[in-house]
């Protein structure tokens, strides 16, 4: 079938489709992400003749219940995990107030970086590991200060991105780690879930997420200070919103002229979810685990079969959960991007250039000012994912001659 170029870059359309009122791909990045019993979850509640649609009792209830999956004792769930990464900077702010340093990586969602900036610290990039697209622990140290406030790691599309030694070294020298998990649900390190091992870890539920609640993201720690906190400035910074009585009692005694019901004690902001996001997300839980295994099979398959001249194969895929295919050119080749993007497109198979979050951050335009000029440069590896490398769809009802056929078509160039 013919394709149209129309739509942006790596979203090619059948024409057939098109003129049909559909728009399809054959390779698509995301399918069937949210399965009939999630809408009849919903309808059901629906059905009461007052429902609560604001956050309440099931937004309580996911929270409890993705606290026992993660391993951790509390969790507070947000409309996004941009605002879960917002409110993480937020809780440093507060312990920091005069600002410093936050290593981050410049391969990673874009929220993991303005974040930063907007909470008054300054962004210190580490190139990654090719083998997990994550921060290179040697990196990492390199950069580490006086001024270093935290570490904020991503394990990038499901790669585990920790080590031992790395966790070792940030606590010896009391430097908090902060994990994005947005991308790697379900993913270990030595058997342990990551976002279990940090001061406060993010997650996100969007859609193409190994599971959803359509938008919304998760805060989670073991810290009970951060926990009440992140519950205040979730809800515009409200006392009332703390679970802990000698908290609340506290702030009240500090403010005797003021209504209980609504002290303020930070400039905070709304970033709640609802009741329905809950109930989706209660549901897709409950196969969570089952759609890591499926994905990690798809990923060996896909891994198993791709020209290993070609592209790179050989990622850290001990305790992985993949979010997508990752498919990285071994080596820098113009010519041969050109001709792999041009397949894709013939072949309908849905892309995103540059991998996570379109590459390296430090080229984009928010950071000019702010990072001096040509510093892209200094990190090899990320500019090398940025300019030939790609995420493709990896999801549970991929079957197996799927996957066959899209590495051939992959092959073929």
């Amino acid at each position: 079938r013919a394709l149209s170029n129309d739509e942006p870059e790596g979203r090619w359309i059948c024409k057939e489709c098109t003129e049909a009122g559909e728009k399809k791909v054959k390779f698509p990045l995301m399918r069937n992400n949210m399965l009939r019993e999630d809408l009849d979850a919903v309808i059901e509640h629906l059905k009461q003749d007052d429902p609560m649609l604001t956050h309440g009792a099931n937004v309580r209830a996911f929270e409890a219940e993705w606290s026992e999956w993660l391993g951790v004792k509390y969790s507070v769930f947000v409309n996004s995990g941009s605002s879960a990464n917002l409110l993480t900077m937020a809780i440093l702010r507060i312990r920091h107030p005069g600002g410093g340093e936050v290593i981050v990586p410049p391969l990673a969602w874009v929220s993991d970086v303005t974040s930063v900036l907007q909470n008054g610290f300054k962004p210190v990039f580490a190139d990654i590991d090719p083998r997990t697209m994550a921060m290179h622990p040697a990196q990492i140290l390199a950069q580490v200060n006086d001024q270093t406030r935290a570490v904020f790691l991503t394990h990038v599309q499901g790669f585990d991105g920790l080590t031992d030694d790395l966790l070792e070294e940030l606590q010896r020298r009391k430097i908090p780690l902060i994990e994005d998990v947005c991308e790697s649900h379900g993913a270990t390190h030595n058997g342990k879930k990551l976002g279990s091992f940090s001061w406060i870890s993010n997650f996100s539920f969007y859609y193409a997420h190994h599971m959803s609640t359509i938008e919304g993201g998760m805060v989670c720690t073991d810290d009970a200070e951060v926990y009440q906190k992140v519950r205040m400035l979730r809800s515009h910074g409200m006392v009332r919103e703390a679970t802990d009585p000698a908290v609340r009692t506290a702030h009240q005694s500090a403010n005797p002229e003021l209504n209980p019901d609504f002290i303020f004690a930070f400039a905070a902001y709304n970033t709640r979810n609802t009741e329905i996001g809950a109930i989706i997300g209660r549901s897709q839980l409950k196969r969570l685990d089952r759609t890591v295994k499926r994905r990690t099979r798809n990923l060996l398959r896909f891994l198993k079969q791709i020209d290993p001249d070609k592209y790179r194969t050989d990622f850290k895929l001990e305790g992985s959960s993949n979010y997508a295919f990752n498919l990285v050119l071994k080596y820098p080749d113009d010519e041969l991007i050109q001709r792999l993007m041009q397949k894709m497109r013939e072949c309908g198979v849905e892309f995103r250039r540059g991998s996570s979050g379109g590459g390296n951050q430090i080229r984009q335009p928010y950071l000019k000012g702010i990072v001096p000029d040509g510093h892209h440069r200094e990190f090899p590896e990320t500019e090398h994912v940025h300019f030939y490398g790609f995420y493709i769809g990896n999801f549970p009802d991929l079957r197996d001659g799927e996957v066959d056929e899209l590495c051939a078509i992959l092959n073929q160039v």
